[in-house]
């Protein structure tokens, strides 16, 4: 019975989700794609997984402990955190904490999680600001 709600809610979700990307207006100097396409295809991936999920459940699902669970909410709210810091903090920092909490949790060594957080921020920024020219989030220091 877990599982059909799991997949009732996974399609509630995708129902949710392309709703919103059709809301999305188009500028009449968009490609022939538009910014539509890709949230309707996630969409439409998530619903057709969740309704096999409803309709082939598993006999006996086992779902993780407690405390997984709340390791999976740890890391949502730092993702969300991550999302409202980023206009304050900027892309270079609020990545560096984000990633190195992420690489952490992920089983990395504390000092490690801190050196491999920092160098992934810094090497997006490196790629996608200096090298693409794309503008990413400025923080209080300018980057």
């Amino acid at each position: 019975m877990s599982d059909r709600v799991f997949g009732l809610v996974g399609l509630v979700i995708a129902i949710g989700y392309a709703w919103a990307a059709l809301s999305i207006e188009e500028s009449f100097l968009s490609d022939a794609v538009g910014p539509k396409a890709f949230p309707l295809i996630i969409a439409a991936v998530v619903g057709l997984s969740s309704v096999v999920i409803i309709i082939k459940p598993d006999a006996a699902p086992q779902w993780p402990s407690f405390g997984r669970f709340a390791e999976v909410g740890f890391a949502i709210l730092v993702l969300i955190l991550y999302a409202l810091l980023l206009p304050e903090l900027g892309f270079v920092i609020a990545t560096a904490l984000a990633a190195t909490y992420l690489t952490w949790r992920l089983g990395t060594a504390p000092i490690a999680s801190i050196v491999s957080g920092s160098l992934t921020s810094l090497g997006i920024y490196v790629v996608f600001h200096q090298v693409l020219g794309l503008s990413l989030a400025k923080g209080v220091f300018g980057f």
